[in-house]
């Protein structure tokens, strides 16, 4: 099933078969938990700081995600592919969780290209959370595929 769904997305060009090491993998998910510590370090004197920091720990972990089954993107829309490839990568338990990351997606470009987007404080405490559950998620994925994997979510 999910070959088949790959299959497709290399078809359409929209990844690209990438084989990668388990250091590879890990150096995604470092940086992912070092973008989450930062948010929250950030949370208090920079709601669209610390937005954008989960946002980007989210990102960086999905392509993680994406190197564990041997792909990466590969087009225009390299965000929405992550977001995509990680959803069908994580399953039907992970839905709702992928669907509010694709929201800020949505959210961040508004954030970086338009001017006077408002954020509210639980627009980003909800991030946060969101991101948490994304990345213990991965880490799981991840661990099953290589049980020396050891790191945690703080």
């Amino acid at each position: 099933m999910l070959e088949a769904v790959f299959k497709k997305l290399l078809e359409q060009g929209k990844i690209r078969k990438q084989s990668a090491g388990f250091v590879q993998i890990e150096g995604f998910l470092k940086e992912a938990l070092i973008d989450l510590s930062e948010a929250k370090k950030t949370l208090k004197v920079s709601k669209r700081g610390a937005y954008l920091l989960v946002y980007n720990a989210m990102l960086k972990a999905g392509r993680g995600l994406m190197l564990l089954e041997g792909y990466v993107p590969d087009d225009g829309g390299q965000h929405k592919t992550v977001i995509e490839a990680s959803g069908l990568i994580l399953g039907e338990h992970f839905k709702l969780t992928i669907r509010k990351f694709d929201n800020m997606r949505r959210k961040r470009n508004e954030l970086t290209y338009e001017a006077g987007v408002l954020l509210s404080d639980r627009d980003a405490e909800s991030a946060l959370n969101e991101a948490q559950l994304l990345i213990s998620g991965i880490f799981k994925k991840v661990k099953s595929r290589n049980p020396q994997f050891e790191l945690k979510l703080g």
